[in-house]
C-alpha cells in the first residue's frame, strides 16, 4: 500500500515465474494497521486506529479537556503523554519509505556483490518500454546475459513477450498498486536467480509519479519519453526526470507525422536535471539503438569496476 498516493489498499501483489509457472503472493501493509509511537527511551509500539466507531475515547464527563488516560478500544489500557518531547507519531508513509529504502540497500549490495547491472525502466503507459526491451534482448542476447522483472497491475502479457524475445522473466502484478517496491524486486530475484555479470532490467508499472519515490536498488533509472507525448512531460513530472540518469526519446520514426519539438523536450528535461543523458531512438526501425547499446556497455563496465571499489 502506498500511503503517498493511496494506491493498492487491499490489493495483493503476485510474483509469477514465467519459466516454471510458480506464483507467490506478497502481503501489503495497510493504513488500518495504524501508526507507530516512538517513546523517549527508544521503545516503540504500534496499534490500529479504526475511525468507524470502534475507536472510543472515554473522557471525564465534567472535563472534556483532560484525556491523559483514555481507552483505545484495542484490548489494553495505557497512558499517553502527548508532549513533543516524549512521544513522536511516525507517519505511515515515512515508515513505508524507510522500510523500502532498507530493502533497496540490500538489493543494491546483492547486485554489487555479483557485478550485476540493474536498471529501473520508468515511463507513462504506451511509451514503448516493452518494445524497446524486446528489441534489446533480440539484438544483445548473445553478448549480454539479460534478465527481466516485468511490472504491471494485471496480466502476464508483457512478461510473455519478454520471454518470447529470449530472456528469462518474472511477472510482478501489483493489483491496484501503481509502482514496484524493493521487496517485490527481491522476490523476483529469488525466482530469476540472475548469474554474476548479468543485466537485470526492471520494467516498472507505467506511471511517472510514485516510481520516482521508491528506490529498488537499481544502478540507474532510465525514463522513456515517447514523441507521441507532450514536450512538457519533464516539467509536469520533475521528480522522475530529476531521478533519472538517462532519458530515452522513443518512436522518433513518427516525428515526420507529429507536431513534436525535440529540442524543447530535451531542454525541458535538462532544466530539471542538467546532468541527464538523452538518447533519441526508434525501437521499431532500430534508428539510434547503437547509442543505447553503447550506454548499456558503459554501465556494465561501471558495475564491474564498482564491485572492486
Amino acid at each position: 500500500m502506498c500511503a503517498i498516493c493511496g494506491c493498492g489498499e487491499g490489493a495483493a501483489t503476485t510474483v509469477l515465474d514465467l519459466q516454471t509457472g510458480e506464483e507467490t503472493r506478497i502481503a501489503r501493509e495497510s493504513p488500518s494497521q495504524g501508526h507507530e509511537h516512538v517513546h523517549a527511551d527508544g521503545s516503540r509500539h504500534s496499534h490500529g486506529h479504526h475511525h468507524d466507531g470502534d475507536h472510543d475515547h472515554h473522557h471525564d464527563d465534567h472535563d472534556h479537556h483532560h484525556h491523559d488516560d483514555h481507552d483505545h478500544g484495542h484490548g489494553h489500557h495505557h497512558e499517553h503523554d502527548h508532549s513533543a518531547n516524549t512521544v513522536a507519531v511516525v507517519p505511515l508513509e515515512e515508515r513505508i519509505l524507510a522500510k523500502n529504502d532498507a530493502l533497496a540497500s540490500k538489493n543494491r549490495a546483492w547486485f554489487a556483490g555479483r557485478e550485476i547491472l540493474a536498471l529501473n525502466l520508468v515511463s507513462s503507459p504506451g511509451s514503448g518500454k516493452t518494445s524497446l526491451l524486446e528489441r534489446t534482448i533480440r539484438d544483445l542476447n548473445r553478448e549480454l546475459n539479460l534478465f527481466v522483472i516485468e511490472g504491471d497491475q494485471a496480466t502476464a502479457n508483457d512478461g510473455e513477450r519478454i520471454r518470447a524475445a529470449g530472456a528469462p522473466a518474472v511477472q510482478v502484478n501489483t493489483g491496484a498498486g501503481c509502482h514496484l517496491e524493493a521487496e517485490m524486486v527481491a522476490r523476483g530475484l529469488q525466482a530469476l536467480k540472475p548469474g554474476a555479470g548479468s543485466v537485470v532490467m526492471i520494467e516498472n508499472v507505467g506511471n511517472l509519479v510514485c516510481p520516482a519515490l521508491f528506490d529498488l536498488g537499481e544502478r540507474a533509472k532510465v525514463v522513456i519519453l515517447s514523441v507521441t507525448e507532450g514536450e512538457d512531460k519533464p516539467l509536469k513530472y520533475p521528480h522522475m526526470f530529476r531521478a533519472a540518469q538517462l532519458m530515452i526519446l522513443n518512436k522518433t520514426d513518427l516525428l515526420p507525422h507529429l507536431d513534436f519539438n525535440v529540442d524543447e523536450a530535451i531542454a525541458n528535461a535538462r532544466s530539471v536535471n542538467p546532468d541527464i543523458t538523452v538518447i533519441q531512438l526508434s525501437a521499431r526501425t532500430g534508428e539510434g539503438l547503437e547509442r543505447w547499446y553503447a550506454w548499456l556497455r558503459a554501465q556494465m563496465a561501471c558495475a564491474r569496476d564498482a564491485a572492486f571499489a
